[in-house]
């Protein structure tokens, strides 16, 4: 199958093997995401999702792991949801585990027991963009239109039909000066619901996007990459439920994973020993790409 926009998956994900069921993103209006805005989002024809799965088969594919795109492939018509499950499962007899990403406001829609056939169907995980801690910063961001109490009633739905749920994160998203409170809610927030994986930006803002616009309009500070790194921290010293953590500051090539609690000391020590060394005159740097 021709892969049409750009991959966009988890790095956690990367031995998986990826199956297009739709293209881009059905909600597609978070201001701070610029990934699918050049696409119209369509589910994509069962016949052409069989034709990929039959072409992987006859190269004697069958993964363990099998990863549902595209941006919200959790979406999708539910009826066809559970052809494609089917057809998963019965063309790759090793496979274990079905992810993908997934949006709070499309868990809201399906029923409980809809939820439970999902699970006995091999769906293990949902990725979900948290991206903050704080109500206001959703609002802000125009982020699928719920709030953090509404999307702890749908992770724990979730958790009572057996799928974990991994979070993605956004360090700065919340602004300047924002970093450290915005960490403590989400650290809140993480050790209530406990994902399996946390999937940790910092915010990228574009010269042509809206981000771009809200800057010019006055309605957010950029944070530097700094203060990032900083709340990036003070997130991880506030974490206290098992998961595995991926802090990506990927403007610093400066990156931070592992496991909580095994390797929560030597991630902190590694955050620690950065942030002491970080030179004076780049602590205000916030660029914005012109990519």
């Amino acid at each position: 199958m021709e892969y049409e926009g750009r991959i966009c998956r988890s790095p956690m994900e990367r031995s998986a093997y990826m199956l297009p069921v739709a293209v881009g993103c059905s909600y597609n209006a978070c201001l701070f995401c610029g990934l699918f805005k050049h696409l119209r989002y369509r589910e994509l024809p069962l016949a052409q999702i069989e034709e990929e799965i039959n072409r992987v088969v006859k190269a004697n594919g069958n993964p363990e792991t099998v990863f549902l795109g595209d941006g919200n492939a959790f979406g999708i018509d539910y009826e066809n949801m559970k052809y494609i499950l089917r057809l998963v499962k019965k063309s790759f007899p090793n496979c274990k585990r079905i992810h993908m990403d997934a949006t709070v406001t499309d868990i809201s829609k399906k029923t409980d027991e809809q939820l439970r056939e999902m699970y006995d169907s091999g769906v293990r995980l949902l990725y979900l963009g948290i991206e903050t801690g704080l109500d206001d910063v959703l609002m802000l961001m125009n982020k699928d239109h719920h709030t953090m109490d509404e999307a702890k009633i749908q992770i724990e739905r979730l958790h009572k039909a057996g799928i974990d749920y991994a979070a993605h994160i956004m360090t700065g998203i919340a602004g300047k000066s924002r970093g450290i409170e915005n960490a403590e809610a989400l650290a809140k927030f993480i050790n209530e619901t406990r994902p399996t994986k946390i999937c940790n930006f910092s915010i990228f803002i574009h010269g042509k996007d809206s981000m771009k616009n809200l800057l010019d309009a006055g309605k957010f500070t950029q944070a530097s990459e700094y203060e990032n790194v900083v709340e990036g921290h003070r997130l991880l010293q506030l974490i206290e439920v098992p998961t595995y953590i991926d802090n990506m500051h990927d403007l610093l090539e400066f990156r931070v994973r592992g496991n909580i609690p095994q390797d929560k000391e030597k991630m902190l020590k590694k955050y620690e020993d950065y942030i002491a060394s970080f030179p004076e005159e780049k602590k205000n740097y916030a660029p914005v790409m012109d990519w």
